[in-house]
């Protein structure tokens, strides 16, 4: 199964165009949406072809998520750990977006492979975002401890007016996602889909993976979650975090797995769909062709040069009508 990169590939190869031709003065100004209603806007001016400023908006949060400034908490503290004195995080940021952050491309180092890694780390920007409350808790899972002041469930937004809940505990973190799907036959798919990923979990190659549940009905770890938050038509996912799932390199992949789950069912079921309707039409093409080798041949006519046809006759046919 495939997993999605972390890094905005539109967004790499913008920065990346951008350094090939900084001394252009080239001016930008890009609009685009990726997965899950995250939007994208990057400017750079004649003026200041050094200046290149990145926009993000993040899809809408429900009621039960909780929102600093526009942001989720910690990620702040998040975009300058990741990012340094290279990005500047402009307040109030342009209209429409949540954040808009300041790159001045003239600080980036000399060295090729080291500004390869940060462009990416950049472009990452989604990630280093909305990742932050999931990589505070599960930060303090591999200590084992839990953050100060973080309630007995976290909700976490993912989609537009829909979110993922946390129980973080000391020695694991318990990650609870509604499976929500508005076309019917995303949601039939999506339901034996995550049945065959928690079957899966049981295989011998996969024994240090997170345990996996799916249920129908939510599970006790929300009891006191609102109902409209709770709305899911493909049932509930459940991970269990443990400490060793996010030690060392093992935090970064975890965050981003967690932070995109809905996305990733949501690929395959689409992909699934995709592979069945070219198999119903190939078997359509096939049964047709079929059909047509089996018709009788047709008689044969003669058209005239104006155009009249006239059936040729036999023999014995020309006498019975010389007759009548």
């Amino acid at each position: 199964m495939i997993l999605l990169q972390s890094h905005s590939r539109f967004l790499l190869q913008t920065l990346l165009n951008r350094i090939q031709n900084l001394e252009k003065c080239i001016e930008l100004d890009h609009h685009w949406v990726e997965f899950d209603d995250v939007r994208y806007h990057v400017q750079v001016s004649m003026k200041n072809p050094h200046i290149l400023l990145l926009s993000l908006s993040l899809p809408t949060p429900p009621l039960e998520t909780v929102f600093v400034g526009g942001l989720p908490f910690g990620a702040i503290e998040a975009i300058k750990a990741a990012y340094g004195v290279i990005v500047q995080i402009l307040d109030p940021p342009r209209d429409g977006f949540n954040l808009t952050l300041k790159l001045n491309l003239s600080k980036l180092p000399q060295d090729e492979d080291q500004r390869h890694t940060l462009l990416v780390k950049i472009a990452s920007v989604r990630e280093v975002v909305l990742g932050a409350p999931l990589r505070v808790i599960l930060k303090h899972l591999a200590s084992r401890t839990v953050a100060p002041d973080i309630d007995q469930f976290v909700a976490l937004v993912h989609r537009p007016n829909e979110s993922f809940f946390l129980v973080p505990q000391a020695e694991k973190v318990t990650v609870v996602f509604p499976m929500r799907f508005k076309d019917s036959i995303d949601t039939v798919l999506a339901t034996s889909f995550l049945q065959e990923f928690m079957e899966s979990r049981r295989t011998a190659g996969l024994s240090n993976a997170p345990p996996c549940l799916w249920s129908q009905t939510p599970p006790l770890e929300l009891k006191g979650v609102t109902d409209d938050a709770l709305s899911a038509n493909a049932g509930f996912v459940t991970f269990v975090i443990l400490p060793r799932h996010v030690e060392g390199r093992k935090l970064d992949r975890t965050v981003w797995n967690l932070s995109t789950f809905h996305a990733y069912v949501n690929y395959h079921v689409k992909c699934s769909e995709g592979f069945m309707h070219s198999r119903m039409r190939r078997r359509v093409e096939s049964l047709i062709q079929a059909l047509n080798c089996a018709k009788p041949d047709q008689e044969k006519t003669k058209k005239t040069p104006q155009t009249r046809s006239f059936k040729r006759l036999n023999l014995k046919d020309s006498r019975t009508n010389s007759r009548s």
